[in-house]
Protein backbone atom coordinates (compact mmCIF):
# COMPACT_ATOMS: atom_id res chain seq x y z
CA UNK A 1 0.00 0.00 0.00
CA UNK A 2 2.72 2.50 0.92
CA UNK A 3 4.40 2.13 -2.48
CA UNK A 4 1.33 3.59 -4.17
CA UNK A 5 0.77 6.13 -1.39
CA UNK A 6 4.40 7.26 -1.63
CA UNK A 7 3.98 7.90 -5.36
CA UNK A 8 0.83 9.90 -4.63
CA UNK A 9 2.66 12.04 -2.04
CA UNK A 10 5.60 12.65 -4.39
CA UNK A 11 3.21 13.85 -7.09
CA UNK A 12 1.40 16.13 -4.63
CA UNK A 13 4.68 17.58 -3.36
CA UNK A 14 5.85 18.17 -6.93
CA UNK A 15 2.67 20.10 -7.68
CA UNK A 16 3.14 22.20 -4.54
CA UNK A 17 6.71 22.97 -5.61
CA UNK A 18 5.77 23.77 -9.22
CA UNK A 19 3.02 26.12 -8.04
CA UNK A 20 5.55 28.03 -5.94
CA UNK A 21 3.80 27.00 -2.74
CA UNK A 22 6.48 24.80 -1.15
CA UNK A 23 7.40 26.04 2.31
CA UNK A 24 11.11 25.90 3.12
CA UNK A 25 12.36 26.25 6.68
CA UNK A 26 15.30 28.47 7.54
CA UNK A 27 17.38 27.51 10.56
CA UNK A 28 18.21 30.10 13.24
CA UNK A 29 21.19 29.45 15.52
CA UNK A 30 20.86 32.52 17.77
CA UNK A 31 18.24 33.79 20.22
CA UNK A 32 15.13 35.31 18.67
CA UNK A 33 15.62 39.07 18.38
CA UNK A 34 15.47 41.98 15.94
CA UNK A 35 18.63 40.50 14.40
CA UNK A 36 19.21 36.75 14.15
CA UNK A 37 21.93 34.47 12.81
CA UNK A 38 21.15 31.66 10.37
CA UNK A 39 22.96 28.33 10.17
CA UNK A 40 24.68 29.68 7.06
CA UNK A 41 26.37 32.26 9.27
CA UNK A 42 24.39 35.09 7.71
CA UNK A 43 23.13 37.77 10.12
CA UNK A 44 19.74 39.14 9.11
CA UNK A 45 17.11 41.54 10.43
CA UNK A 46 14.02 39.58 11.39
CA UNK A 47 10.72 41.04 10.16
CA UNK A 48 8.62 37.87 10.32
CA UNK A 49 8.49 36.92 14.01
CA UNK A 50 5.49 37.43 16.26
CA UNK A 51 7.93 39.03 18.71
CA UNK A 52 5.85 42.21 18.83
CA UNK A 53 7.17 43.59 22.12
CA UNK A 54 10.70 42.27 21.64
CA UNK A 55 10.47 40.06 24.74
CA UNK A 56 11.53 36.72 23.28
CA UNK A 57 15.06 37.11 24.64
CA UNK A 58 14.39 39.63 27.38
CA UNK A 59 16.86 39.37 30.26
CA UNK A 60 14.17 39.59 32.95
CA UNK A 61 12.12 36.78 31.42
CA UNK A 62 15.19 34.60 30.95
CA UNK A 63 16.18 35.15 34.58
CA UNK A 64 12.66 34.32 35.80
CA UNK A 65 12.72 31.09 33.81
CA UNK A 66 16.14 30.17 35.25
CA UNK A 67 14.96 30.82 38.80
CA UNK A 68 11.91 28.63 38.19
CA UNK A 69 14.14 25.79 36.97
CA UNK A 70 15.84 25.85 40.36
CA UNK A 71 12.62 26.11 42.38
CA UNK A 72 10.15 24.02 40.32
CA UNK A 73 12.25 21.88 38.00
CA UNK A 74 11.98 21.34 34.26
CA UNK A 75 8.68 19.62 33.42
CA UNK A 76 5.47 18.47 35.08
CA UNK A 77 5.07 15.01 33.48
CA UNK A 78 1.35 15.26 34.07
CA UNK A 79 -1.90 16.86 33.08
CA UNK A 80 -3.37 19.52 35.34
CA UNK A 81 -6.03 17.53 37.21
CA UNK A 82 -3.69 14.69 38.18
CA UNK A 83 -0.46 16.25 39.46
CA UNK A 84 0.31 18.94 36.91
CA UNK A 85 -0.77 22.08 38.75
CA UNK A 86 1.71 24.29 40.60
CA UNK A 87 1.34 27.55 42.46
CA UNK A 88 3.00 29.25 39.47
CA UNK A 89 0.29 28.00 37.06
CA UNK A 90 -2.47 29.29 39.33
CA UNK A 91 -0.74 32.64 39.84
CA UNK A 92 -0.38 33.10 36.08
CA UNK A 93 -4.04 32.30 35.49
CA UNK A 94 -5.05 34.92 38.05
CA UNK A 95 -2.66 37.47 36.55
CA UNK A 96 -4.07 36.94 33.04
CA UNK A 97 -7.62 37.43 34.34
CA UNK A 98 -6.58 40.65 36.08
CA UNK A 99 -4.87 41.92 32.94
CA UNK A 100 -7.88 41.37 30.69
CA UNK A 101 -10.49 42.31 33.29
CA UNK A 102 -12.10 38.86 33.29
CA UNK A 103 -13.23 36.46 36.00
CA UNK A 104 -11.02 33.40 35.52
CA UNK A 105 -8.43 31.82 33.19
CA UNK A 106 -7.44 28.34 32.05
CA UNK A 107 -3.99 27.59 30.58
CA UNK A 108 -3.33 25.37 27.57
CA UNK A 109 -0.18 24.12 25.86
CA UNK A 110 -0.92 26.48 22.96
CA UNK A 111 -3.72 28.74 21.77
CA UNK A 112 -4.37 26.20 19.01
CA UNK A 113 -5.47 23.92 21.86
CA UNK A 114 -7.43 26.70 23.55
CA UNK A 115 -9.42 27.33 20.37
CA UNK A 116 -9.66 23.64 19.50
CA UNK A 117 -11.07 22.85 22.92
CA UNK A 118 -13.36 25.84 23.32
CA UNK A 119 -16.62 24.82 21.67
CA UNK A 120 -17.29 21.10 22.09
CA UNK A 121 -17.46 21.22 25.92
CA UNK A 122 -19.93 24.12 25.90
CA UNK A 123 -22.28 23.70 22.94
CA UNK A 124 -24.42 20.95 21.43
CA UNK A 125 -26.46 20.40 18.27
CA UNK A 126 -29.10 22.70 19.79
CA UNK A 127 -26.73 25.68 19.59
CA UNK A 128 -25.05 27.87 16.96
CA UNK A 129 -21.57 29.23 16.22
CA UNK A 130 -21.35 32.28 13.97
CA UNK A 131 -17.76 32.56 12.73
CA UNK A 132 -15.83 35.13 10.68
CA UNK A 133 -14.75 33.57 7.37
CA UNK A 134 -11.09 34.57 7.92
CA UNK A 135 -10.77 33.18 11.44
CA UNK A 136 -7.59 31.31 12.33
CA UNK A 137 -7.30 27.63 11.42
CA UNK A 138 -7.45 26.67 15.10
CA UNK A 139 -10.89 28.26 15.44
CA UNK A 140 -12.07 26.51 12.29
CA UNK A 141 -10.85 23.17 13.63
CA UNK A 142 -12.48 23.82 17.00
CA UNK A 143 -15.79 24.57 15.31
CA UNK A 144 -15.52 21.34 13.30
CA UNK A 145 -15.16 19.32 16.50
CA UNK A 146 -18.43 20.71 17.84
CA UNK A 147 -21.93 19.56 16.81
CA UNK A 148 -23.40 23.07 16.97
CA UNK A 149 -24.94 24.55 13.82
CA UNK A 150 -22.37 26.57 11.87
CA UNK A 151 -22.88 29.98 10.31
CA UNK A 152 -20.14 31.93 8.55
CA UNK A 153 -20.12 35.65 7.83
CA UNK A 154 -17.97 37.72 5.48
CA UNK A 155 -14.92 39.00 7.29
CA UNK A 156 -15.66 42.03 9.48
CA UNK A 157 -18.91 42.55 7.54
CA UNK A 158 -21.50 43.58 10.10
CA UNK A 159 -24.43 43.47 7.67
CA UNK A 160 -23.65 39.83 6.88
CA UNK A 161 -23.08 39.03 10.56
CA UNK A 162 -26.53 40.40 11.32
CA UNK A 163 -28.04 38.22 8.59
CA UNK A 164 -26.40 35.12 10.04
CA UNK A 165 -27.59 36.04 13.53
CA UNK A 166 -31.13 36.29 12.22
CA UNK A 167 -30.83 32.82 10.69
CA UNK A 168 -29.53 31.42 13.98
CA UNK A 169 -32.42 32.66 16.14
CA UNK A 170 -34.02 29.22 16.40
CA UNK A 171 -30.96 27.81 18.13
CA UNK A 172 -30.81 27.62 21.94
CA UNK A 173 -27.50 29.42 22.52
CA UNK A 174 -25.46 31.47 20.02
CA UNK A 175 -21.84 32.55 20.08
CA UNK A 176 -20.04 34.89 17.67
CA UNK A 177 -16.35 34.11 17.27
CA UNK A 178 -13.71 36.28 15.61
CA UNK A 179 -10.01 37.00 15.51
CA UNK A 180 -9.16 40.29 17.19
CA UNK A 181 -6.47 41.04 14.61
CA UNK A 182 -6.53 39.00 11.41
CA UNK A 183 -3.05 37.60 11.04
CA UNK A 184 -2.71 37.79 7.26
CA UNK A 185 -4.12 41.30 6.68
CA UNK A 186 -3.42 43.01 10.01
CA UNK A 187 -6.88 44.56 10.28
CA UNK A 188 -8.81 44.74 13.55
CA UNK A 189 -12.28 43.24 13.99
CA UNK A 190 -14.94 45.90 14.77
CA UNK A 191 -15.53 44.54 18.25
CA UNK A 192 -17.82 47.34 19.45
CA UNK A 193 -20.24 46.64 16.60
CA UNK A 194 -19.97 42.89 17.12
CA UNK A 195 -20.89 43.28 20.79
CA UNK A 196 -23.81 45.55 19.86
CA UNK A 197 -25.15 42.91 17.47
CA UNK A 198 -24.63 40.20 20.06
CA UNK A 199 -26.73 42.17 22.53
CA UNK A 200 -29.39 42.83 19.90
CA UNK A 201 -29.70 39.19 18.88
CA UNK A 202 -29.03 37.55 22.26
CA UNK A 203 -25.62 36.03 21.52
CA UNK A 204 -22.32 35.60 23.32
CA UNK A 205 -18.93 36.68 21.94
CA UNK A 206 -15.53 35.00 21.79
CA UNK A 207 -12.43 36.78 20.49
CA UNK A 208 -8.96 35.41 19.72
CA UNK A 209 -6.43 38.01 20.93
CA UNK A 210 -3.27 36.21 19.72
CA UNK A 211 -2.13 38.98 17.36
CA UNK A 212 -3.80 41.86 19.21
CA UNK A 213 -2.93 41.40 22.89
CA UNK A 214 0.18 43.39 23.70
CA UNK A 215 -0.19 45.28 20.42
CA UNK A 216 -3.45 47.22 20.29
CA UNK A 217 -5.23 49.13 23.02
CA UNK A 218 -3.76 51.96 25.08
CA UNK A 219 -1.93 49.57 27.42
CA UNK A 220 -1.77 46.52 25.15
CA UNK A 221 -4.81 44.75 26.52
CA UNK A 222 -6.08 44.07 23.03
CA UNK A 223 -9.26 44.78 21.13
CA UNK A 224 -11.56 44.82 24.14
CA UNK A 225 -9.49 47.71 25.53
CA UNK A 226 -9.25 49.37 22.11
CA UNK A 227 -13.05 49.48 21.79
CA UNK A 228 -13.74 50.07 25.52
CA UNK A 229 -15.66 46.81 25.93
CA UNK A 230 -13.56 45.09 28.60
CA UNK A 231 -15.81 42.71 30.50
CA UNK A 232 -18.43 42.64 27.74
CA UNK A 233 -16.98 39.59 25.96
CA UNK A 234 -17.69 36.15 27.40
CA UNK A 235 -14.50 34.42 26.16
CA UNK A 236 -11.03 35.60 25.16
CA UNK A 237 -8.35 33.24 23.88
CA UNK A 238 -4.71 34.16 23.55
CA UNK A 239 -1.11 33.02 23.61
CA UNK A 240 2.13 33.52 25.47
CA UNK A 241 3.90 32.67 22.22
CA UNK A 242 3.72 36.04 20.46
CA UNK A 243 3.87 39.46 22.12
CA UNK A 244 3.85 37.90 25.60
CA UNK A 245 7.37 36.47 25.59
CA UNK A 246 7.31 34.36 22.45
CA UNK A 247 7.67 30.93 24.06
CA UNK A 248 4.62 28.66 24.13
CA UNK A 249 1.39 28.36 26.04
CA UNK A 250 -2.17 29.46 25.38
CA UNK A 251 -5.12 30.47 27.50
CA UNK A 252 -8.84 31.08 27.60
CA UNK A 253 -10.02 33.80 29.94
CA UNK A 254 -13.56 34.94 30.59
CA UNK A 255 -16.67 34.15 32.60
CA UNK A 256 -15.89 31.90 35.55
CA UNK A 257 -18.59 29.31 34.78
CA UNK A 258 -17.28 28.92 31.22
CA UNK A 259 -13.72 28.45 32.48
CA UNK A 260 -14.87 25.92 35.08
CA UNK A 261 -16.68 23.87 32.43
CA UNK A 262 -13.57 23.93 30.24
CA UNK A 263 -11.55 22.57 33.17
CA UNK A 264 -13.99 19.68 33.41
CA UNK A 265 -14.48 18.82 29.75
CA UNK A 266 -12.00 20.52 27.41
CA UNK A 267 -10.04 17.65 25.90
CA UNK A 268 -6.77 19.48 25.05
CA UNK A 269 -6.64 20.59 28.71
CA UNK A 270 -7.52 17.20 30.17
CA UNK A 271 -5.20 15.15 27.96
CA UNK A 272 -2.12 17.37 27.47
CA UNK A 273 0.75 18.04 29.85
CA UNK A 274 0.84 21.29 31.78
CA UNK A 275 3.08 23.99 30.38
CA UNK A 276 6.51 23.86 32.09
CA UNK A 277 6.74 25.96 35.27
CA UNK A 278 9.56 27.99 33.73
CA UNK A 279 7.16 29.20 30.99
CA UNK A 280 4.54 30.13 33.59
CA UNK A 281 7.13 31.95 35.70
CA UNK A 282 8.37 33.98 32.74
CA UNK A 283 4.76 34.74 31.86
CA UNK A 284 4.16 36.09 35.34
CA UNK A 285 7.18 38.36 35.02
CA UNK A 286 6.00 39.57 31.62
CA UNK A 287 2.58 40.63 32.92
CA UNK A 288 4.26 42.42 35.84
CA UNK A 289 6.44 44.33 33.38
CA UNK A 290 3.44 45.29 31.23
CA UNK A 291 1.58 46.78 34.17
CA UNK A 292 4.62 48.84 35.24
CA UNK A 293 5.28 50.71 31.98
CA UNK A 294 3.89 51.32 28.51
CA UNK A 295 7.33 51.88 27.00
CA UNK A 296 7.35 48.80 24.76
CA UNK A 297 3.85 49.39 23.37
CA UNK A 298 4.72 53.01 22.62
CA UNK A 299 7.93 51.99 20.84
CA UNK A 300 6.05 49.39 18.80
CA UNK A 301 3.42 51.90 17.69
CA UNK A 302 6.13 54.35 16.65
CA UNK A 303 7.82 51.64 14.56
CA UNK A 304 4.53 50.65 12.93
CA UNK A 305 3.72 54.22 11.92
CA UNK A 306 7.22 54.82 10.55
CA UNK A 307 7.37 51.63 8.47
CA UNK A 308 3.88 52.11 7.04
CA UNK A 309 4.71 55.66 6.01
CA UNK A 310 8.02 54.75 4.39
CA UNK A 311 6.83 51.63 2.55
CA UNK A 312 3.89 53.57 1.08
CA UNK A 313 6.23 56.34 -0.06
CA UNK A 314 8.27 53.68 -1.87
CA UNK A 315 5.16 52.84 -3.92
CA UNK A 316 4.11 49.48 -2.50
CA UNK A 317 0.53 48.29 -2.24
CA UNK A 318 -0.25 47.38 1.37
CA UNK A 319 -3.40 46.20 3.08
CA UNK A 320 -5.05 48.62 5.51
CA UNK A 321 -3.65 47.68 8.92
CA UNK A 322 -4.29 48.63 12.51
CA UNK A 323 -1.71 46.32 14.03
CA UNK A 324 1.95 45.30 13.85
CA UNK A 325 1.22 43.23 10.74
CA UNK A 326 1.78 44.84 7.34
CA UNK A 327 0.79 42.87 4.24
CA UNK A 328 2.88 44.03 1.25
CA UNK A 329 0.79 42.76 -1.65
CA UNK A 330 2.45 41.00 -4.60
CA UNK A 331 -0.52 38.78 -5.63
CA UNK A 332 1.59 36.16 -7.47
CA UNK A 333 2.76 33.14 -5.43
CA UNK A 334 6.04 32.54 -7.26
CA UNK A 335 6.83 36.24 -7.19
CA UNK A 336 6.30 36.42 -3.43
CA UNK A 337 8.64 33.48 -2.87
CA UNK A 338 11.33 34.96 -5.12
CA UNK A 339 10.91 38.40 -3.54
CA UNK A 340 11.43 36.96 -0.05
CA UNK A 341 14.51 35.01 -1.19
CA UNK A 342 16.03 38.13 -2.76
CA UNK A 343 15.32 40.12 0.40
CA UNK A 344 17.17 37.51 2.45
CA UNK A 345 20.21 38.13 0.25
CA UNK A 346 19.90 41.78 1.32
CA UNK A 347 19.83 40.79 4.99
CA UNK A 348 16.05 41.10 5.48
CA UNK A 349 14.31 38.00 6.81
CA UNK A 350 10.67 37.84 5.67
CA UNK A 351 8.44 35.11 4.26
CA UNK A 352 6.24 35.08 1.18
CA UNK A 353 2.70 33.93 1.94
CA UNK A 354 0.51 32.29 -0.68
CA UNK A 355 -2.32 29.77 -1.01
CA UNK A 356 -3.53 27.95 1.09
CA UNK A 357 -2.36 30.31 3.86
CA UNK A 358 -4.00 33.21 1.99
CA UNK A 359 -6.56 33.11 -0.85
CA UNK A 360 -5.34 32.37 -4.37
CA UNK A 361 -3.94 35.41 -6.20
CA UNK A 362 -3.53 37.21 -2.87
CA UNK A 363 0.14 36.35 -2.29
CA UNK A 364 2.12 38.78 -0.19
CA UNK A 365 5.11 39.48 2.00
CA UNK A 366 3.93 39.75 5.59
CA UNK A 367 6.08 42.22 7.53
CA UNK A 368 5.82 42.13 11.32
CA UNK A 369 7.13 45.03 13.34
CA UNK A 370 8.62 44.72 16.81
CA UNK A 371 9.51 47.03 19.66
CA UNK A 372 12.99 45.52 19.31
CA UNK A 373 13.47 47.11 15.88
CA UNK A 374 15.46 50.32 15.68
CA UNK A 375 14.99 53.04 13.05
CA UNK A 376 18.06 51.83 11.15
CA UNK A 377 16.54 48.34 10.91
CA UNK A 378 13.40 49.76 9.33
CA UNK A 379 15.35 52.02 6.99
CA UNK A 380 17.40 49.05 5.78
CA UNK A 381 14.24 47.02 5.21
CA UNK A 382 12.54 49.76 3.19
CA UNK A 383 15.70 50.25 1.11
CA UNK A 384 15.88 46.52 0.38
CA UNK A 385 12.17 46.35 -0.51
CA UNK A 386 12.64 49.29 -2.85
CA UNK A 387 15.70 47.78 -4.54
CA UNK A 388 14.12 44.35 -5.10
CA UNK A 389 10.75 45.90 -5.99
CA UNK A 390 12.35 47.83 -8.83
CA UNK A 391 14.41 44.85 -10.01
CA UNK A 392 11.31 42.65 -10.16
CA UNK A 393 9.20 45.48 -11.64
CA UNK A 394 6.78 45.55 -8.71
CA UNK A 395 7.27 49.31 -8.35
CA UNK A 396 8.61 51.96 -10.73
Amino acid sequence: MYTRFKKHLINELSEITNDGLYKDERIIVSPQDAEVTLDTGQKVINFCANNYLGLSNDDKLVESAKESLDSHGYGMSSVRFICGTTDVHKALEQKIAQFFGTEDTILYAACFDANGGAFEPLLTAEDAIISDELNHASIIDGVRLCKAARYRYKSADMADLEEQLKKAQDQRFRIIVTDGVFSMDGNVAPMDKIVDLANKYDAMVMVDECHSAGVVGKTGKGVTELFDIMGDVEMITGTLGKAFGGAIGGFTTGKKEIIEMLRQRSRPYLFSNSIPPLIAAAGLKMFEMMTETNELQDKLQSNIEYFNSEIKKAGFDIKPTESAIVAVMLYDAKLSKEFAARLLDEGIYVIGFSYPVVPKEQARIRVQLSAAHQKEHIDKAVAAFTKIGKELKVID
